[in-house]
């Protein structure tokens, strides 16, 4: 069993310039998307919009679709 001294929370295992998902171990949705400070008002990279799109059928570049703003932090 980890030690707490031994957990490394999410936030704290990205680097400033990474993005982030989480998935929701219950039912495999996209539980989150963490986008790097400074980055909010930029376009999610094409990579990763591909992945939303063809796994969770979320774009995350599109500012009507309300289920962003409950993901993308």
């Amino acid at each position: 069993m980890m030690h707490d001294d031994n957990y490394i929370g999410f936030e704290d295992s990205l680097d400033e310039d990474d993005y982030g998902l989480i998935i929701c171990g219950k039912t495999g949705n996209l539980k989150g998307l963490f986008i790097p400070s400074g980055k909010e008002d930029d376009l999610v990279p094409e990579t990763i919009t591909e992945i939303c799109l063809g796994v969770f059928g979320i774009d995350p570049n599109d500012e009507e679709d309300e289920t962003i703003g409950k993901t993308i932090h």
